[in-house]
């Protein structure tokens, strides 16, 4: 081929390519046992064929001479060439040419393994991949002027030759639509769908139509076929995007945290020019892909399409597709999703459309109801008219009941066009119906006659559900021929493996399937032998099984049919089951043992072990067994005690599992799981289990750094650095390396500080913890508010658009908003799930000191320097009340447990009551020779207490605004107050103390001493039996507040501490 013109280099190709598909016909006709890699082979034969033909199409026009990128495939197109090569002549039949001629096509045999196979398709989809993005960039090319032809082309050539580093950018394995497990999925039939599709395609083409589609059904309506024929569609025209097919049970195609990276993989192949700003939101942050959806979303997807808009391909029309949006596992996650994708609708560098569909559910209706007009247009797949659904269901049965009829070589008029008419009756409007009792019918091993008889037997039973009608028929053919005691004992088998299937968090193969439950494979196998018409089951036994659609799991796990049904799984049993296996394959020493993976030294990074070698180490089962098995203990709501399995597995392999967990990339992960078996467990009945998961949640929290870098450094830094009295250390110091001979001196127990959340590059001036205590709100000098997972420590958002410091943060009562008030005279309320900038409250003419939420979360109250009070609609935004009487900045702000007054304390030495509801000052507390600093109700509303530059504390009545008490003893400025949760005790804290004061006599009960510096702030633990205190001395303490005695002192940071939170359950 050297020297050869480009387009004699293309026909060359496409020649050999027309040889190899002959060939692959030949191999189809005679070849039985290798079909499915005969097709895999033609397919992509086809794939590369066709975008070869439309290169040679724009190599053949008058615009040849402008194609500058496909001029440079010359040495792709000559190595595809070579490998063509290679493979015709392993095709051509050579040796059996004398046996071709005497016994015809019979006698040829594939010569390609399946895994030889996976390489082909593997190599030919590389070459077709660059050829698809020359031939794209030079399509784009053509449609703009010259001079952003020139830069388009210059941009997307390069990214021909530079690879998205895909390491860094995880993805969900199997989520496009044309993924290798799913290929063999249906698509709908030609003449079925015909007006649905059209609507679709019509859609996508306006570039006047809403950016979202939302097609919504009920289970079993067909929506995935729909959803792979329309990605199929834009697939076909080039006009794919990406596609994400949500499967709960497979993993991370179950969740959200991969959705958003996977699209922007696909993008960026889709579109080059998308690749460098990728790139570049990896480079700058490595961990982004670990980060929030709402980071993911902004950095991966909308800042890159944003900046592409330079180049101006408004002509290129993209669409991206997601199913099954509600077999995605987390509610909030799918609520995330819904909040982020309309915001793709601002994009115009591309004309983009997303195509959803997914069950018509609760918390997906309420997130497409949320979004504003014009965002998307739906239709409801089971309310189609039920003559077109009746159609399309005949068309599909004929077409599917005449191979089986051809296949079998059955009589001409089988099965009838009456039995025909009853299948659809019976299965309108459930495509899922039809495509079951396709599957269960065409099984080769039975009569087709005698299995659809059967099925239609059920047409009598008029009280059965559609489910029931779907999957009983398919079941209740295990139990023929059966007498009473051995369908008691199939049963018990089928729920011990089928109901395992149904409940497993991500699927296993029949070999992992065995090994974790215990049983022979071949009794595996054995078991669901009769189970296609249900199940995925592949004839690699390595292949995960898998459900063919949720439905079956629904069926499997309704409660209403226990007792009634053999086949009824209990869900709960089932997972206390499975955790139990988990746990007793992990506790075998050839599953998890020290340097699992024979690594040559202790400071082995994690990221330079090869992943194939660490899943020959670590088998698929140990893989689950180590990351779901406190899952499952958690889903059978089961208890753990001293002594149990639970128990015996973390003194023996805690540090063995953290090492796995490790190898896995999945340490951080460690962290949740340890924190949910601490949630399991009954502290007052398990003593020592107790303590033991307590003390190995401080020893991850402490080093899971270090962990997550180098697995082995489990048991060297990880232990030498752990404090002397620890449970962990005790127990493992005997896995402390014996060359370590000098061990550095530690503290003897664990200090208070359990994470450090780093990341702002200012100081810290607010912070607030969620009602249920799972996230912290830090408001900072350095324009930003982050919140942070209170498990992890992890990250979750970077709130950024004040454009002046955070002075003051709160969170609303139900947690889903946080409010920050910012230097620069506004207030934003943000979405705590996603980090969306909800409102911007604009209307102060100065810095805004502190925010706080009304009880029932409707109103924010602000202060501020610029001496008023505003009031505002949380939802709306709205400001529904300026409250002007102060004559002096605002320093603090506090509503009425009631809700219906809110205090404010002023550097105009006063503090002021003011009606929520019509905005009336009520009352005006006078008293204080200095400024207001810090204002707080009590907890029955009656009482306001009020910190100042006077150096005194004052207790007043809310109802007649009277004086009640004037607190004396500090030494000099108050700057917080804080009731006590019963209201009995105030306490205050200024001049270097902390002091304690009787709320009814005014006597001063304590006097805390202890701080070298100023205490900036105060708060009571929710029990009261606490309180903690933050000072300019770069500490924080806990003091017992009946006795006075400091029982902590809280050491690490490196600058003054302004403010301390407990966290709801009072445990940080």
């Amino acid at each position: 081929m050297d020297g050869l013109s480009g387009v004699a280099s293309v026909i060359a190709v496409i020649d050999i390519s027309a040889k190899i598909l002959s060939l692959c016909f030949q191999y189809s006709v005679a070849v039985k046992d290798a079909k499915k890699d005969i097709e895999r082979v033609q397919r992509k034969v086809t794939d590369i064929k066709a975008v070869l033909e439309k290169i040679k199409e724009l190599l053949d026009g008058r615009d040849r001479a402008r194609l500058s990128t496909t001029h440079e495939l010359s040495d792709s197109l000559k190595e595809c060439f070579r490998e063509l090569e290679e493979l015709k002549a392993e095709l051509e039949p050579g040796k059996t040419r004398k046996a071709i001629s005497r016994f015809g096509v019979r006698a040829l045999k594939w010569p390609f393994t399946s895994k030889q196979v996976e390489g082909i398709v593997s190599s030919i989809e590389r070459y077709k991949q660059s050829l698809v993005l020359a031939l794209q960039v030079d399509q784009m090319g053509l449609m703009l002027d010259f001079d952003q032809k020139m830069n388009l082309a210059n941009q997307n050539t390069s990214n021909i030759h530079i690879k998205l580093d895909f390491a860094k950018l995880p993805i969900a394995k199997g989520a496009s639509f044309d993924s290798h497990m799913d290929e063999h999925n249906a698509r709908c039939l030609a003449n079925t769908r015909v007006e649905l599709q059209r609507q679709i395609a019509e859609w996508a083409e306006d570039r006047n139509s809403k950016p979202i589609f939302w097609l919504k059904g009920m289970a079993g309506t067909g929506k995935s076929t729909i959803a792979r024929s329309v990605a199929q569609f834009f697939a076909n025209k080039g006009q794919l995007g990406a596609s994400f097919f949500f499967k709960r049970g497979e993993g991370d195609r179950g969740k959200a945290a991969r959705f958003f990276t996977t699209i922007a993989v696909q993008l960026a192949t889709k579109v080059p020019g998308l690749s460098p700003y990728i790139r570049e939101a990896i480079d700058a942050e490595p961990d982004l892909p670990e980060k929030s959806l709402n980071n993911q979303f902004e950095k991966f997807i909308l800042q890159p399409l944003f900046r592409l808009q330079h180049v101006s391909l408004q002509a290129v029309r993209l669409v991206i597709v997601v199913d099954a949006l509600d077999e995605c596992e987390r509610e909030e996650d799918v609520r995330t999703i819904l909040r982020l994708l309309p915001q793709s609708k601002d994009v115009t560098s591309v004309c983009l459309r997303i195509f959803v569909t997914s069950r018509p559910e609760l918390p997906i209706r309420l997130g497409f109801k949320k979004m504003t007009g014009g965002t998307y247009q739906d239709l409801v797949l089971h309310e189609i008219p039920l003559t077109i659904v009746n159609h399309d269901i005949s068309v599909f049965l004929n077409h599917e009941l005449t191979k089986i009829r051809i296949d079998r070589s059955l009589l001409a008029d089988w099965p009838g066009e009456k039995n025909i008419q009853t299948l659809v009756e019976l299965a309108t409007p459930l495509f899922i119906f039809a495509a079951t009792v396709c599957r269960f019918v065409a099984d080769p091993r039975w009569d087709p006659r005698k299995r659809l008889a059967h099925i239609l037997e059920y047409q009598t039973a008029s009280q059965a559900s559609k489910l029931d009608r779907t999957y009983l028929p398919i079941l209740n053919q295990l139990l023929v021929d059966q007498d009473e005691v051995e369908k008691e004992k199939l049963a018990i088998d089928f729920q011990e493996v089928v109901g395992t299937i149904a409940v497993l968090a991500s699927p296993l193969s029949i070999i992992s399937l065995a090994s974790l439950l215990g049983i022979p494979e071949d009794d595996v196998a054995c078991r669901l032998d009769l189970l296609h018409s249900v199940l995925s089951i592949p004839t690699n036994r390595a292949a995960p099984v898998r459900l063919l659609h949720l439905s079956f799991r629904d069926f499997l796990l309704d409660r209403q049919k226990r007792e009634k049904s053999l086949f009824w799984v209990d869900e709960r049993k089932t997972h206390e089951k499975i955790a139990g296996k988990c746990i007793q394959l992990m506790s075998i020493s050839k599953c998890l043992r020290k340097n699992i993976c024979n690594l040559q030294g202790p400071g082995t990074l994690q990221s330079k072990i090869d992943s194939q070698f660490i899943d020959v180490c670590l088998p698929a089962e140990v893989r689950y067994a180590c990351r779901y098995w406190v899952y499952h203990l958690e889903q059978s709501k089961s208890g753990i005690c001293d002594n149990d399995q639970v128990h015996i597995f973390l003194r023996e392999h805690l540090l063995h599992w953290l090492e796995a967990m490790s190898l896995l990339g999945n340490a951080s992960e460690s962290i949740t799981i340890i924190t949910t078996l601490q949630s399991i467990l009954e502290a007052n009945k398990s003593t020592e289990l107790f303590d033991l998961i307590h003390d190995a949640r401080r020893f991850v929290l402490y080093n899971r750094s270090v962990i997550e870098r180098a697995p082995l450094q489990t048991y060297c830094s990880a232990l030498v650095f752990t404090p002397e009295e620890s449970i962990v250390r005790k127990q493992f110091e005997h896995h402390i390396p014996s060359w370590i001979c000098k061990k550095p001196r530690v503290q003897a127990k664990w200090n208070a500080t359990l994470q450090t959340l780093e990341g702002h590059s200012g100081g810290v001036n607010s912070v607030a913890f969620s009602p249920d205590g799972k996230l912290v709100a830090s408001g900072s000098g350095d324009n930003t508010v982050r919140l942070w997972n209170t498990v992890t420590g992890v990250q979750l958002q970077t709130l950024e658009g004040h454009s002046d410091r955070v002075y003051s943060v709160a969170l609303s009562p139900d947690g889903k908003l946080v409010a920050s008030g910012s230097g620069y005279k506004t207030v934003r309320l943000w979405d705590t799930v996603t980090g969306e900038q909800l409102q911007t409250l604009e209307g102060h003419s100065d810095g805004v000191n502190s925010v706080a939420f009304s009880p029932d979360g409707k109103l924010v109250a602000s202060g501020s320097w610029d001496n008023t009070v505003r009031l505002w609609d949380t939802v709306t935004g709205v400001q529904l009340q300026t409250l002007e009487g102060h004559s002096n900045g605002v320093n603090s702000v506090a509503f009425s447990p009631d809700g219906k007054l809110v205090a404010s304390g002023s550097w105009d030495k006063t503090v002021r009551l003011w009606d929520t509801v019509t905005g009336e000052q009520l009352q005006t507390l006078e008293g204080h020779s200095d400024g207001v600093n810090s204002v707080a109700f009590s907890p029955d509303g009656k009482l306001v207490a009020s910190g100042s530059g006077d150096k005194t504390v004052r207790l007043w009545d809310t109802s007649t605004g009277e004086q009640l008490q004037t607190l004396e003893g500090h030494s000099d400025v108050v700057s917080s107050v804080a009731f006590s949760p019963d209201g009995e005790l105030v306490a205050s804290g200024g001049d270097k103390t902390v002091r304690f004061w009787d709320t009814v006599t005014g006597v001063q009960l304590q006097t805390l001493e202890g701080h070298s510096g100023v205490v900036s702030s105060v708060a009571f633990s929710p029990d009261g039996e606490l309180v903690a205190s933050g000072s300019w001395d770069e500490t924080v303490r806990l003091w017992n507040t009946v006795t006075g005695v400091q029982l902590q002192t809280l050491e690490g940071h490196s600058d003054g501490v302004y403010s301390v939170a407990f966290s709801p359950d009072g445990e940080l």
